[in-house]
């Protein structure tokens, strides 16, 4: 099951849960009416002074006081309740996986930390985003013993990914490995999401046991003296109360048996997408055999981890029903998945050993000879960059990435650890802090041409904070010699830094952004696939759900190919038989190739914010046609191949880097 169709069931599982937890809250109001209604109906048998048969006048009662009316009140209360619980939950949860986080206590993590365990995570995590062409999530650390993690955010846009201490210390770095990219897999197949609205839904449905647990703290405060009626009223209220708190606990019960059902089923599939990820199945089994042999295992000591528990690698808290309520399958059947001859022996830890030391990493001339791969890298401004300064990918690079969307494989791991290694250690040390990292975005925008450089710089000078500026002018010596297929991973590691600015901060950073890119008069294709990366990745997603069908997009696609066919094909004759070629499986007749002039940036934001509207299946052929359009002449240049990562990011379909040779 490929990426797209992932995204159409996790909607499809969407609705399934919402359809599941109407069902819960119907049973929830039947419960709460019976339940009233009984309740009222003893009391006033009770309070009665007339001699007679207490069931059947009870049951005489009950069915006088059960109409629509009643059941009404009941429904809306219950309904408002859960509602505005919901509500309350989600405008918590708001900024996404930085909310969760810092529920559980986690601790952001300096980018710039000298802790080597923290170290380790960051740098696997950067290879992961980067292999996987996601935006590199900020990383929290859970002082715990426990050996687990986590993924949360609404979107990959404002991921994060949570990590245990005791994961950090026991597991080696082919365990990290797996661990991150079973999170990873959460982040491409649209779980993430789910498990928020699931978080948000149960809280709504847990404040009716809290509204009961009120009722009965507060009836026996609100005494009325001696009257039989008062005191009959307070009981009542009582009695109401202690219903609620049973019926909110076993809406709960039955909430939590959703969750662990949705959720189980999903770690299967991580776990699966793990290993195609790293190609080292002993890497994830070893961390789940770590944790079955290791005393406190998986068990998460937070406050709220019961309330996040389906979104951990393995299962944080403690069941009494652990057939039936466990968040994930058991360790032997997830294990056995993987490694179907295991022996069935956990891995002996003791608490406050370490982890076994990571071979060293291979020499990385090594690795470049055994994997070949491409520059991907931020588009050249001019469309004349089709030279050997520009590089180059094999023409097949496209659609096999496209393919890898959501799978991406060792050899994009390994493309990550390649451009890592080759980076510039002081460029990409600057790009781990939030002062620095501005800087090293302002660097990526500065002009060949020595002219509008300087008007750039004296523009940074003016409104640029003067610590960013003094950077800015440290680093600029070392873009010299930067090859342009190690910009886009230099962009991808100042992310997380970036996503700790203040509001004034960002807009601030925003505006010096803007008066880079216009300091020639003109916004290039390269500088709006920087731009639209940046803004994408750092500011909060337009509303709307993803529902549109590739046939009400006329115009855009028009628009969208064209600009990418003009990027690469500066001659008219070439640059129409690509266009035929991209549109020939479209759903659309007619479509004209644009002019230069036309098909602009300004038109490419346009068309891209429109067509990010798409249900999942409906950016797939958008997404081959455009490899087909770039892919037609035989070359794909770091030109075409930034631009197409840009709308890939646009569109929420992480791209993987584009390798050579691709099969």
């Amino acid at each position: 099951m490929n990426f797209f169709e992932q995204q159409d069931r996790a909607k499809r599982n969407t609705a399934r849960l919402v359809t599941l937890l109407c069902l819960a809250v119907i049973s929830l109001i039947a419960m709460s009416s019976v339940a009233v209604v009984l309740i009222l109906a003893g009391f006033d048998v009770l309070s009665s002074d007339a001699d007679y048969n207490v069931a059947s006048s009870w049951m005489s009662r009950a069915l006088e006081l059960f109409d629509w009316e009643l059941v009404l009140a009941i429904s809306v209360l219950v309904v408002t309740v859960v509602v505005l619980g919901s509500l309350f939950k989600h405008f918590q949860l708001r900024s996404g996986g930085k909310a969760v986080a810092e529920s559980l206590n986690g601790r952001l993590i300096n980018p710039g930390t000298t802790d080597l365990d923290e170290r380790k995570i960051l740098n696997v995590v950067e290879e992961m985003a980067i292999a996987s062409g996601i935006a590199v999530p900020p990383v929290y650390v859970i002082e715990d013993d426990a050996i687990n993690a986590f993924a949360a955010g609404h979107s990959p846009q404002d991921a994060v990914i949570g990590i245990t201490r005791g994961c950090l210390h026991l597991l080696n770095r082919s365990e990290l490995q797996g661990v991150i990219a079973h999170e990873f897999s959460h982040v491409f197949h649209g779980d993430m999401k789910l498990n928020i609205r699931l978080v948000a839904t149960l809280h709504g449905i847990l404040l009716i046991g809290l509204v009961g647990y009120l009722l009965l703290r507060s009836a026996p405060f609100r005494r009325g003296g001696s009257d039989n009626k008062a005191g009959a009223a307070m009981a009542a209220i009582a009695c109401i109360g202690l219903a609620l708190v049973v019926i909110g606990f076993a809406g709960t019960f039955f909430g939590n048996l959703i969750k662990a059902a949705v959720s189980r089923q999903r770690e299967f599939l991580a776990d699966a997408s793990a290993v195609q990820f790293t190609r080292d199945p002993d890497g994830i089994a070893g961390a789940l055999k770590k944790i079955g042999g290791y005393q406190p295992g998986s068990q998460v000591q937070a406050a709220n981890a019961t309330e996040y528990s389906h979104m951990f690698f393995s299962q944080a808290v403690s069941t009494s029903f652990s057939a039936m309520m466990a968040t994930h399958p058991p360790l032997p059947e997830r294990i056995r998945r993987i490694q179907p001859q295991w022996d069935g022996q956990f891995a002996v830890v003791q608490e406050g050993a370490l982890a076994e030391p990571t071979p060293p990493p291979v020499n990385a001339r090594a690795r470049l000879n055994a994997v070949t791969m491409a520059a991907a890298s931020v588009m050249a401004a001019e469309h004349a960059a089709k030279d050997s300064n520009e590089g180059s990918v094999s023409v097949a690079a496209a659609h096999t990435t496209i393919d890898a969307i959501g799978q991406p494989g060792s050899q994009h791991v390994q493309y990550a650890q390649r451009m890592l290694e080759t980076l510039d250690p002081v460029l990409k040390d600057a790009a781990h802090d939030s002062y620095s990292a501005r800087a090293v975005v302002y660097g990526l925008l500065l002009s060949q041409s020595p002219d509008i450089q300087a008007q750039q710089l004296a523009a940074l000078q003016k409104h640029a904070q003067p610590e960013v500026y003094s950077a800015l002018q440290a680093l600029l010596p070392r873009y010299a010699n930067l090859e342009p297929r190690l910009r886009l991973p230099l962009l991808e590691l100042s992310l997380p830094a970036l996503k700790q600015l203040s509001p004034a901060q960002y807009a601030t950073f925003k505006t010096c952004l803007d008066l880079l890119i216009q300091a020639d008069k003109r916004i290039s294709l390269m500088e709006w696939a920087l731009h639209r990366i940046i803004v994408h990745n750092l500011e909060a997603p337009p509303t709307g759900h993803s529902s549109g069908k590739l046939a009400d997009y006329r115009d855009e696609c028009e628009s969208l190919l064209s600009a990418v066919i003009q990027a690469g094909h500066p001659n008219t004759g070439p640059a129409q038989a690509a266009f035929q070629t991209a549109t020939a499986n479209l759903p659309f007749q007619g479509l004209q190739l644009q002019p230069p002039m036309v098909a602009s940036a300004q038109t490419l934001e346009f068309a891209v914010n429109r067509l990010s509207q798409l249900q999942p299946s409906e950016k797939r052929p958008l997404l081959q046609a455009l490899a087909q359009a770039v892919e037609h002449d035989g070359v794909l240049t770091t030109t075409e191949a930034e631009l197409l990562r840009a709308i890939a990011d646009a569109l929420d379909c992480p791209l993987p880097p584009l390798l050579e040779n691709a099969p």
